[in-house]
């Protein structure tokens, strides 16, 4: 289905049927799209993209539709007192890493090649130092390395070519679209994926702040079903190979299946898949589905979008 209006029914009927439950907020992987997502007009601009990518992934597509439905809904539904993010932009090694940005969060500017006006974006939101420090100590209780990362600490190179601190396009492209260019009332923290790429780690960080979920805490975990840069064919259903779609399909089969277990060994056998380098040649896109499949272990899932490439998935309903 490539139709948006279509496909939006369907999510806005998903999302309205997300059990209202702020003690006990799912985790949700969602895709977090990409800076043409912020093109005005997508069908003038795009660089190596084709006209199918930017028209599917840009700001007339079916992502930035669903984007604009999905905060709302969250805000409404579970009135988070934070927000607790990971992102497929932010990873290190055996060591979670957790933002404490304060009164204001920067942004790190983190792609190469793209028009002026989209170094020149606005997202403002703000940190909160006792979230931070809850999440760390769960990480430490949970006899597992992590610590703050304060704006003194340069965690990454921005795409002008300068390193800083800041919630990475991972984070913020996706927010000012969902949440507004402005979001000051509930504080977000990000937190580092682990680079080892391995499912079962990230899916480790997952359940350990699990516990977030039952104070308040809303987890999200973004990446992208389908990310291959290598060949921009695959990010739109109109160009995308065999290879590319039964991957996509695979994963949504694996987040329907009922059983707890067998689900978890199906989404666990995803990295096998005959189609999975072709989506992934390398798998930071992937691993958030595992982050935000650990930190809803144990609960019912739902798939609330399953729009190619940019599957969104409910867990710990």
């Amino acid at each position: 289905m490539t139709d948006v209006a279509s496909m939006q029914k369907i999510w806005r009927k998903n999302l309205d049927q997300l059990p209202a439950t702020p003690d006990n907020i799912p985790a949700f992987f969602f895709a977090h799209g990409s800076p043409i997502l912020a093109f005005d007009k997508p069908s003038e601009r795009g660089g190596f993209l084709g006209g199918d990518v930017v028209a599917w992934a840009g700001r007339s597509g079916p992502l930035a539709a669903f984007l604009k439905d999905f905060g709302p809904a969250l805000l409404k539904k579970y009135q988070p007192k934070g927000i607790v993010v990971f992102s497929a932009h932010w990873e290190t090694d055996n060591e979670r890493l957790v933002t404490d940005y304060g009164a204001e969060n920067p942004l790190l500017f983190d792609y190469y090649g793209f028009p002026p006006e989209l170094y020149a974006l606005k997202f403002k939101s703000k940190g909160d130092s006792v979230l931070s420090q809850r999440v760390v100590d769960l990480y430490k209780q949970a006899g597992q390395r992590a610590r703050l990362s304060s704006k003194l600490e340069n965690r990454g190179s921005d795409g002008r070519g300068f390193s800083g601190p800041g919630l990475d396009h991972g984070v913020f492209i996706p927010f000012r679209i969902m949440f507004g260019d402005e979001f000051m009332d509930i504080p977000i923290v990000e937190v580092s994926i682990d680079s080892s790429m391995s499912p079962e780690k990230n899916w480790a960080l997952g359940k350990t702040v699990a516990k977030l979920r039952e104070e308040g805490i809303l987890i999200l975990s973004g990446g992208l079903t389908v990310h291959n840069l290598r060949d921009p064919s695959s990010f739109a259903p109109q160009s995308a190979k065999p290879a590319h779609k039964e991957f996509d399909k695979a994963l949504v089969a694996s987040a329907n299946v009922a059983d707890a277990t067998e689900r978890k060994a199906a989404m666990m056998n995803l990295t096998k898949h005959p189609g999975f380098r072709a989506c992934h040649p390398r798998e930071d896109h992937f691993i958030p589905v595992y982050v935000a499949a650990g930190a809803g272990e144990g609960g019912d899932v739902k798939v609330i979008t399953d729009t190619y490439g940019s599957e969104t998935i409910a867990f710990g309903l």
